[in-house]
């Protein structure tokens, strides 16, 4: 399976997921090599499956799905069937999975995607269809390619959840990179959350012994036959400091 963990996979800077309405004309981003690389892996990829982040709002579920799908469309991907996972199917999730060959984890809030995967046991289904024949795809966006990590760093997005002693901030995710992402860095650089600064006040003490990676919308991170590599502007944020390691363009090698 190619596995893509994107900020965001769509050219500019519109995101599906922080808008209220539909977003025409988008494209799959062209930024350090992404749609090239992403069109070769789906090569004899017929299936797609979108699975949400928001499992009981199906009409967000759908108008991200149709963003999705439409800008893959546009980029020259197509496929005979796409499906959505959320509630109203999550009991047939088996079987939807195993019958697809392309999956989009949405983009949203990061624990509310998070609970879903692990009520419909996505971890290990995702696992077992990778040991399959033939190709396959995942494509994480935002809050998917965070849920994507062995342990998921949710950073506090939502008024009041800085302050919440009973916000979880470190999820188990889909085990798939070690790699703990952060994305949108260059949107949310200078955020302000409950009163305090969202990178040097709240996460700087979350990196203590931990290495967050902060992506830019454009980068992506690509894991194939276990090299992992990450293209385009990164940043670390490691024991409270932040670092730049690339800008777009550039290369990253990690260990996943």
């Amino acid at each position: 399976m190619d596995i893509y963990l994107t900020s965001s996979p769509f050219s500019g800077h519109e995101d599906p997921a922080n808008s209220h309405t539909e977003c025409k004309g988008l494209a799959i981003s062209e930024l350090n090599g992404f749609a090239d690389r992403l069109r070769k892996s789906a090569q004899g990829c017929r299936h797609g499956l979108m699975i949400a982040s928001a499992p009981d709002d199906p009409a967000f579920t759908e108008r991200i799905s149709g963003d999705m799908r439409s800008a893959l469309e546009r980029s020259g991907i197509t496929f005979d069937t796409w499906q959505d996972l959320d509630r109203r199917n999550a009991a047939a999730a088996a079987s939807l999975v195993t019958r697809s060959d392309f999956f989009v984890l949405a983009g949203g809030h990061t624990p509310t995607q998070n609970r879903f995967f692990r009520e419909i046991g996505l971890k290990e289904l995702i696992h077992d269809r990778m040991q399959l024949p033939g190709p396959s795809v995942l494509v994480g966006i935002s809050a998917g390619s965070m849920n994507a990590a062995d342990t998921v760093y949710a950073q506090p997005e939502e008024a009041g959840e800085s302050r919440d002693p009973k916000y979880e901030r470190f999820l188990t995710g889909l085990g798939l990179t070690s790699a703990m992402i952060i994305p949108h860095f260059q949107r949310i650089r200078e955020c302000v959350l409950d009163g305090r600064r969202l990178f040097e006040e709240i996460s700087a003490p979350d990196s203590m012994g931990r290495c967050f990676y902060l992506m830019n919308d454009g980068s992506y991170l690509y894991i194939r036959d276990d090299i992992a590599r990450i293209y385009g502007a990164l940043h670390i944020m490691k024991d409270g400091a932040i670092r730049k390691i690339a800008d777009h363009g550039g290369v990253t090698a990690l260990i996943t």
